[in-house]
């Protein structure tokens, strides 16, 4: 019989989450925006690094790189499942892992940010291509061990989305850390130094904080004393056929892959929809996340009651139409007629609650089949699982990444906003479409299973 973790350990465990967001989120969030910033905006960069072609009506050149980046960690997830899934490590088959991706995943992240000359150069093309890609690949060695320990330290349904909702809280505070960066920056600045060089001083600062945070699990959680899963024997093809024979998770990620398009091309554009559709500095980008995640905390404990209630789907359901409605009015801002800040005040209040939703149940969900599938057929791939879906989700933010670049082409300025405007029309729809995917998961099966262990 396991062991049920602490509470103590559980936020621990959490703090991990809280480590790698706000590293992943400097580059979801500021990425882009610092290599192909808007034309002629208050607080954007005035010097570019890479070339600003497109190809093909639509692909960037930062598109591609953010493609292949996403391409490759997407193809590693699989891989890093299975070794992690196979592992007899002494210390556990997750933790082990844990440690060694943590600290080149922040390395990466930081040389990602550092091209070598000054200038639109191929050489920073090359170096920028290369340091996201291993940034990505590192990130997958830590975070889908990291997942898999849901469903091995979260014994029952309950504890999985108590889990779930504690790493959902802490994925929401490293994002809006992540998204307050531009205000560090910004001091930095006023001390006289070269803005893209606060920004680097900014990115590290953060990074190094992210990496602390990323031990924490790692040197407080005995992995051998709260969990007791069996090493897989599969391969990884055989691994990944078995995992995709479940016809629910099947269901589940690719609606989660279209959720991920949707989601991606949405927080990518935040701070083009603060700046060039409202017309407010960049540091509002900060404090609108910010605000999104206190509020979105307002609703935790809610949504952890209702959805062990009425059930997860429901709730999922409920958010997907919800985040739907919020694409559709962004793509409207600056048009209502109202003040700046009560336009994204409003944003604000439509966006916490979907944003919630989705933060907490997906993981609670996957960990709900996983430890189906280990009840029906008897073997533990929970790692695989977790890689397949975050496999799927890359996907997603893949295409996401090179239609948003491709998009905003078309106008990211205050005088031209058509490109900007049209990405939350397409996160909209795409939005609607993983709902009525998601309608078919036969969330009942599952649970019925579960309460007969």
């Amino acid at each position: 019989m396991e062991k049920v973790l602490p509470r103590k350990l559980k936020v621990c465990y959490a703090l991990g989450q809280f480590g790698w967001s706000l590293i992943i989120g400097l580059i979801n969030i500021w990425l882009i925006w610092f290599y192909n910033p808007p034309e002629g905006e208050i607080g954007a960069l005035d010097i570019l690094f890479i070339p600003q072609n497109r190809f093909l009506g639509f692909l960037t050149v930062i598109g591609i790189i953010t493609m292949l980046g996403r391409l490759v960690d997407a193809v590693t997830d699989p891989w890093i499942a299975t070794l992690s899934d196979r592992s007899n490590h002494p210390k556990g088959r997750r933790i082990s892992f844990m440690a060694k991706g943590a600290i080149p995943f922040a390395i990466f992240t930081i040389l990602a940010f550092c091209t070598p000359l000054k200038g639109v150069s191929f050489v920073n093309v090359i170096w920028l291509g290369l340091t996201l890609i291993l940034s990505f690949v590192f990130y997958t060695v830590y975070v889908t061990p990291y997942f898999a320990l849901v469903a091995e330290l979260g014994h029952t349904s309950k504890e999985k989305l108590d889990l779930s909702t504690y790493i959902s809280a802490t994925w929401f505070l490293g994002y809006a850390v992540a998204s307050f960066a531009s205000s560090v920056w910004n001091v930095f600045e006023n001390m006289g130094m070269e803005k893209v060089w606060a920004i680097r001083l900014t990115i590290a600062i953060f990074v190094l904080i992210g990496l602390i945070f990323m031990f924490i699990p790692v040197f407080t959680i005995d992995e051998k004393k709260y969990s007791n899963s069996n090493p897989s024997k599969d391969n990884v093809l055989d691994s990944i056929k078995a995992t995709f024979r479940n016809k629910e998770f099947r269901i589940f990620v690719i609606s989660d892959l279209v959720y991920w398009f949707a989601v991606t091309v949405f927080s990518t554009g935040i701070v083009y929809y603060v700046t060039v559709l409202v017309g407010l500095p960049e540091t509002w980008t900060g404090k609108v996340t910010v605000l999104m995640g206190v509020l979105s905390f307002m609703f935790y404990p809610v949504i952890n009651v209702v959805a062990k209630k009425i059930g997860k789907k429901k709730l999922l359901i409920f958010a997907f139409i919800v985040y739907s409605i919020v694409f559709i009015y962004t793509g409207f801002l600056g048009k209502f007629g109202l003040g700046k800040e009560s336009q994204m005040y409003i944003f604000i209040l439509l966006t916490a609650l979907p944003m919630a939703i989705l933060g907490i149940l997906p993981n609670a969900i996957i960990g709900d089949i996983a430890e189906y599938e280990a009840i029906t057929v008897g073997v533990n791939r929970e790692a695989m699982f977790y890689g397949a879906r975050t496999f799927m989700s890359k996907v997603g933010q893949m295409f996401a990444m090179i239609v948003f670049s491709g998009v905003i082409t078309f106008g990211k300025s205050s005088q031209n906003d058509i490109g900007i405007r049209l990405t939350s029309f397409i996160a909209a729809i795409t939005c609607l479409i993983g709902m009525i995917i998601f309608v078919f998961y036969n969330e009942k099966k599952v649970l019925d299973k579960l309460s007969d262990k």
